[in-house]
């Protein structure tokens, strides 16, 4: 599992601008099971997805992503291996 870390690198208004677009991606994202969960940071400074695959296979999908072809976020990756769920979230599990 990674973790993609948005940071924002422009104005909040310009971040909505493109917001319809990034949405759009996510949710072909979640139909084709390569996104697990997806969210803005509180407060508004970025984003944190949850992506399934290889590290390599999540950074080559998160350089689509229209934030980061607009240049209006940068992403970090953070491979992590689950190890403890909550019950329900077995899935999850590396």
């Amino acid at each position: 599992m990674i973790l993609v870390l948005l940071s924002y690198k422009v104005p909040l208004d310009q971040v909505d601008a493109v917001r319809p677009d990034h949405v759009d991606f996510l949710k072909q994202a979640l139909a084709d099971g390569r996104l697990l969960a997806a969210g803005r940071q509180n407060p508004p400074t970025g984003g944190v997805l949850i992506a399934r695959g290889t590290l390599a296979e999540v950074q080559a999908w998160a350089m689509n992503d229209p934030y980061v072809v607009r240049g209006i976020a940068d992403p970090q990756f953070v491979e992590m291996t689950t190890s403890l769920v909550a019950p329900g979230l077995e899935a999850l599990q590396s």
